[in-house]
């Protein structure tokens, strides 16, 4: 049960109704994430505009949900853990394995997404003024100035939606519920 009003299509503000039309259509159900963000309709534009434009990083779509996972998983947001596991196992290639160890921030096998997984950890434990250490791991895997900030931008793009949950303290939609660490880690 969330403390702040979950909206549906018809209780949202009218500002809110195109974006969570949008929601709808592209998940097949409204995510609780939405319907709370529907509340404020410029919060909503701006996690659903951010949300594209970080879709156009030049990291992939793997390293973007790497950095969706690391943060969830730092801020304690089961929602987006869960949100972003899903897409990790549909779409961005992850096995069972590999997304459980990203929720239980373990390493991945994989160099590069190790790397993404470990920036985005200390960007956030440093609040962006990462040791120069950090930085020449970040680069020594093959990322440059532009992936850095990047990985900025996703976490800017999970904190908005890590914090609103917790500050809703929003349950995970049913459709969601099998990404849970707790049942997929089971």
């Amino acid at each position: 049960m969330s403390r702040l009003t979950v909206h549906t299509l018809d209780s949202a503000p009218a500002d809110s109704r195109p974006f969570v039309e949008r929601a709808i259509a592209s998940n097949g159900f409204l995510p609780n994430l939405i319907g709370v963000l529907a509340g404020a309709p410029l919060a909503l534009e701006t996690y659903l505009t951010v949300s594209g434009i970080n879709a156009r990083a030049s990291l992939s779509l793997a390293e973007r949900e790497v950095v969706q996972i690391t943060a969830a998983t730092i801020h304690g947001c089961e929602f987006c853990v869960a949100g972003h596991s899903a897409i990790a196992l549909k779409k961005a290639g992850f096995d069972k394995a590999g997304v459980i160890a990203l929720q239980r921030g373990e390493p991945l096998g994989d160099p590069k997404l190790d790397a993404v997984a470990a920036f985005a950890r200390a960007v956030i434990a440093h609040r962006g003024a990462v040791p120069d250490a950090a930085l020449r791991e970040f680069e020594g895997a093959g990322y440059g100035e532009q992936q850095a900030l990047e990985v900025v931008l996703g976490i800017s793009l999970a904190t908005l939606c890590n914090f609103a949950n917790s500050l809703a303290q929003n349950s995970v939609n049913p459709e969601l519920d099998a990404y849970r660490p707790a049942v997929l880690q089971a």
